[in-house]
This record gives C-alpha cells, sequence and structure tokens, in this order.
C-alpha cells in the first residue's frame, strides 16, 4: 500500500502482536504485521521508518527458536523489540539471555534511570507497567544503557540512543501498562520521526490513486452486500474508476429480513451505482444440501459465489476483476501459518472472501481494504459520505445465515432464524443499544429442547443470541445488555418466531471463544 511513513511490525508468536498493531494505527501511523520469517523483500517493500519486535512464548537460546531477520539491522532503521523482541536483540549484538531466578507476569513498577531518553520521556517515574517473561538479560550489549528497573527485573529498558536501539521486557501494548500508547509514541514520534498522518482522509486519495493504476481500464465486477465493507468497496471503486465498475448483489437465501430490497433501494437508486441483483438462493441451498461442516459450508458458498459473478461477468462483456471487502482481521485470521512463532495467524477459519475461493477462479482480486481494521473501515466510508446507516450496520459474515445455522441449512431453518435475527436486532434499536454493541445476532442450534406451551409439551428449536463489543472485532467481549432487553427479546421470539421455544444468551469473550459460532 503507498504511504509515505509506515513501521513494520514482526510476529514472534504473541498473544498481544495484533494489539501493537492496533495501537501503532491508534498513533496514525500505518503498519504491517508479518511473521518473523516472511521474505525479506515482503518485509522491504513497506520501505518502513521502524521495526517492532513483538513477544513471543520462545527462548532464544532454545534450539530452532525464531530469529532476527538480518536485514532489520543492516538497514540502520529504529527498532523497538519487546519482551522476546528484547532478547533476541541482545542476543543478536553480543549481550546474553538467560532463565530468571523468579517469573515475572502481572503488574509491575518501572524506575526510570535516564527520564530524558526520548523513548520514556514524559512518562511518569515510576510507571504501572504489564510483564509476562521468564527470561531475562543477564549481560547488555555493548553500546548499550540501562533504561529502566523492576523490582523484579534488573534491566526492564535499554537503549543504544546512537543507533536507535530500544528493548522492553514488560508489554506497552496491553492497557494494563499505564501510558504505553504514550511510550509507543514516543518511539513512532521522537525516534522513527513518523508524523501521524495515516488518517482516513489520506487513504482516500492514496487509495483511489493505487487503484486506478492497479485495474487500468479494465472492468471490475463488485461482491456487494450492503455491509461496511462491500459497501466502502464498491464507494472507493466508485470514486476510482466510475462506470468501468458494475456491482453484484447475490441474493443467497441466507440474508438478513429485509436486506435484498434495502441493498437495491440504497446502491441502485441512492447512490447510482450500477447493480446488478442476482436472486440465487435454490443454486445456494442446493449447494449445501446435508452439509453440516462449517468449514465446507464456507468452501461451497465461497465456490458458489464465484461461479455466479463469473457467470455475471461473461454476460457483461470482457471483465477481469473481482473486487470484494476483505478486511485485515479476515486476512490475519485465514492466513494458515501454523508453525512456531507464526502467532495470531494460526488459522482460524476460512473466510470465502480470503481463504475459501476455488484454485481456477477466471477474475483477478481487487481488495482495497485488506489492510484496515472495522473501525478505520468505518472512518473511510464517513470521509467517502455514505449514510451512517450504512457506515454502523453490524457486520455479517460473507457466508450469511449458513455459518449462524448450526447444522443442515435448509430454506426452512434459514425463515426460523431470520425471523429471530430482525426480533433481536428490533429491540437492541429500541432500548438504544444497536450502536453500543459492535454486533448482535441470533444463532440456530442443531438442537431441540423439552418446552410447554399453554396446555401442551413442546419439543422445538433452541435460539442463541450474541451481543459483542468490540473496537476491531480481533478481540471482543460480551455486551451486559439490561435483563429487561433480554427478557423482551426472549419473549417475542417464542412467541412470534414458530417453531422455537427456548432463548439462550452467549457470555463467551474472544478469545477463547471467536464473535461467530461456525
Amino acid at each position: 500500500m503507498p504511504v509515505e511513513q509506515s513501521i513494520a511490525i514482526l510476529d514472534y508468536g504473541s498473544q498481544y502482536s495484533l494489539l501493537i498493531a492496533r495501537r501503532v494505527r491508534a498513533a496514525q501511523v500505518y503498519c504491517e504485521l508479518f511473521p518473523w520469517d516472511a521474505p525479506a523483500e515482503q518485509v522491504l517493500a513497506l520501505q518502513p521508518q521502524g521495526y517492532i519486535l513483538s513477544g513471543g512464548p520462545a527462548s532464544v537460546y532454545d534450539e530452532g527458536a525464531p530469529r532476527l531477520p538480518a536485514y532489520v539491522l543492516d538497514g540502520g532503521r529504529p527498532v523497538l523489540g519487546i519482551c522476546y523482541g528484547l532478547q533476541l536483540l541482545t542476543q543478536a549484538l553480543g549481550g546474553e539471555v538467560t532463565p530468571a531466578a523468579a517469573r515475572e507476569y502481572g503488574p509491575a513498577q518501572v524506575g526510570w534511570v535516564h527520564p530524558q531518553n526520548p523513548l520514556v520521556q514524559g512518562l511518569p517515574n515510576p510507571m504501572q507497567v504489564w510483564m509476562s517473561h521468564g527470561d531475562h538479560v543477564s549481560r547488555l550489549p555493548p553500546g548499550f544503557e540501562l533504561l529502566g528497573t523492576s523490582r523484579n527485573s534488573s534491566l526492564a529498558a535499554m537503549g543504544h540512543p546512537q543507533r536507535d536501539l530500544y528493548g522492553l521486557q514488560f508489554h506497552p501494548e496491553v492497557v494494563h501498562t499505564e501510558h504505553g500508547q504514550a511510550l509507543l509514541e514516543n518511539f513512532l514520534y521522537r525516534i522513527c520521526g513518523c508524523q501521524g498522518k495515516w488518517t482516513s482522509q489520506s487513504f482516500v486519495p492514496n487509495t483511489v490513486a493505487a487503484l486506478r493504476e492497479q485495474i487500468g481500464p479494465e472492468r471490475v465486477v463488485c461482491g456487494l452486500s450492503g455491509g461496511v465493507d462491500s459497501s466502502v468497496t464498491a464507494a472507493l471503486l466508485w470514486r476510482a474508476i466510475g462506470a468501468q465498475l458494475t456491482c453484484i448483489f447475490v441474493d443467497t437465501g441466507l440474508l438478513r429480513l429485509g436486506e435484498p430490497e434495502q441493498v437495491v433501494e440504497v446502491f441502485g437508486r441512492h447512490l447510482g451505482i450500477p447493480l446488478l441483483a442476482v436472486d440465487a438462493a435454490d443454486e445456494f441451498f442446493s449447494a449445501l444440501k446435508g452439509v453440516t461442516d462449517p468449514e465446507e459450508k464456507r468452501r461451497r458458498i465461497g465456490e458458489r459465489f464465484v461461479r455466479i459473478f463469473e457467470r455475471e461477468a461473461r454476460a457483461l462483456g470482457p471483465v477481469r476483476f473481482l473486487a470484494q471487502g476483505t478486511l485485515y482481521p479476515d486476512v490475519i485470521e485465514s492466513a494458515g501459518h501454523n508453525r512456531p512463532g507464526a502467532g495470531p495467524a494460526a488459522r482460524i477459519k476460512t473466510h470465502h472472501n480470503v481463504g475459501g475461493l476455488p484454485d481456477d477462479m477466471q477474475l483477478e482480486l481487487v481488495e482495497p481494504l485488506r489492510h484496515l481494521f472495522k473501525d478505520e473501515v468505518r472512518a473511510v466510508g464517513e470521509a467517502l459520505g455514505l449514510h451512517e446507516d450504512i457506515i454502523w450496520r453490524h457486520p455479517f459474515p460473507g457466508p450469511g445465515l449458513a455459518v449462524r445455522i448450526l447444522g443442515q441449512v435448509t430454506a426452512r431453518r434459514a425463515h426460523t432464524l431470520r425471523q429471530a435475527d430482525a426480533i433481536v436486532i428490533q429491540e437492541l434499536r429500541r432500548a438504544g443499544w444497536y450502536r453500543r454493541t459492535a454486533q448482535a445476532f441470533a444463532v440456530l442450534l442443531p438442537v431441540h429442547s423439552v418446552g410447554v406451551m399453554g396446555d401442551g409439551r413442546t419439543y422445538q428449536n433452541v435460539i442463541a443470541v450474541r451481543a459483542v463489543t468490540s473496537d476491531d472485532f480481533m478481540t471482543a467481549d460480551w455486551a451486559r445488555l439490561p435483563h429487561e432487553l433480554l427478557v423482551r427479546i426472549s419473549q417475542r421470539i417464542v412467541n412470534e418466531v414458530s417453531g422455537v421455544n427456548r432463548v439462550v444468551y452467549d457470555i463467551s469473550s474472544k478469545p477463547p471463544a471467536t464473535i461467530e459460532w461456525e
């Protein structure tokens, strides 16, 4: 992505690696997260102003432990090593790392030995931090000075000001480290020279220019669902290439109540973007017949989408590109880097717009949002002038209700879930909770439950309600909805949705759970 200033984050397997990226983006500095062993040319293509090395579960002295790529130090750019990253710098530059006599996990107070050093300038002294390590630096590398100590760590921070190399034994990216954002901004602004100019306003013209260069005179079809991701993608492309774009809206039979009509109304009539609506419900239900495995559902839906796009593109004439609203969390969670030190890129699920596409797909992909988080996409949508009903619409998975119907997917089960889901959203809006939750929906479970309705015994479906709060959807917490609201949702679903006699509420966070159930 063409940006003036950027930071490369090398991931060594820390559970907090993505938080580092979020904190850097919060400072309005563009960054990308790479596996530590990514090809050098891939990382250097970003032309980073500096590097951040994440923590990780390994010990630097273990055989086969992840190493520090040579290009990190050879380029002469500033480096900040966090936890395992600190120990890598130490090892590579002639210091010594050994097992600590006492492991340190949890809160600690760090005192600054050189409070005027640019990394810690202006920070409280002492400062509350979050430790998580079993090894420690027992001898500083030549040229480094001690910057900070804690009660259990004789070395909590180190630096080589002449070379702009720094290391922290604690995690500045977690909320438990007070003023951790300020420390990271010291590194970004004072040491790397970044100016914090990467905003949604700057993203739009840069991306429009890049799209024009990538697409040239070719035509593009955009898979439009009506959600914020595909809507922002369509708006960016419309601004970049105008009439070269045709949006294709596929009614899979797995959409929320009223969505097909709403998408056609908003995009075809209000925004004036060329829109082709395709009713393909029978095709999708046929493809999903008898399938219960969630990954197979995603694969079949992804393939069916592509085949429909290819078919419609042929009818339109020569079309080279397929545009999708892929986001950074989609890319990371679908990456499948199942190797030591790969960190959060271990595959969580297959997204049909990332890892579930057929190998013989004829169209080339255009994904202008693939390095953005959800909150950043919404900011871009605002910069593009999209209506707030689109920008703040709750996310909806590409496979639609299929991944919220556990077990077999049929038209009848989709109808049941669609009615229950509509009630959840209606009641959230009525209670003023829709914008206070990041995502909320109903799930149809593959079990039946005994109930009593009137004077008779019932044996019917169970609906689970899920509502979460989140900024970036990489982590999420369950929403503490008022009991009165949950009561209204439950009563309405049981009374109004045929075949349902029980409603449960999901109080799992992410992690360990995911937001979606499949």
